[in-house]
């Protein structure tokens, strides 16, 4: 048995971002790993855990407002990365140009995936029979 969430692709990107996260949260400094060790790797994870939440949701809707939180979590992580980069603690630039490149497209998709609930949700309820002035 599997749930929903695991059959999205943006869920299984978000998995190999945090992967990539972690990689990199162990290359920090022992003096950050109360700070910005824990924050990034909360931050990544909170991404996948948005999207399986949303997932689970009554409505269209949820699932977007779960979407919404996911994306800020990401943004979060990229906020950290820049941290990283500008205090100098990770100095492999390819690591973090793919991490660079794996946050872009992770939130390409999450943006895509919540603009498509947004359009098919637009408007909730039933629709209104179209009545004409010749059948009163």
């Amino acid at each position: 048995m599997s749930f929903k969430f695991e059959q999205l692709d943006v869920w299984n990107m978000s998995l190999d971002y945090s992967d990539s996260i972690y990689e990199l949260a162990e290359k920090l400094p022992e003096s950050e790993r109360f700070n910005l060790k824990s924050q990034i790797t909360r931050a990544a994870t909170s991404i996948s855990l948005n999207i399986a939440e949303g997932s689970t949701g009554q409505s269209d809707p949820e699932q977007s407002r779960f979407l919404s939180m996911a994306i800020r979590s990401l943004i979060e992580t990229v906020a950290c990365q820049r941290l990283i980069t500008r205090r100098k603690y990770v100095s492999e630039k390819a690591l973090m140009e793919h991490l660079d490149l794996q946050a872009q497209e992770l939130a390409k998709r999450l943006h895509a995936f919540r603009r498509s609930l947004t359009k098919s949700s637009r408007f909730i309820g039933e629709e209104q029979p179209a009545y004409g002035t010749d059948q009163l």
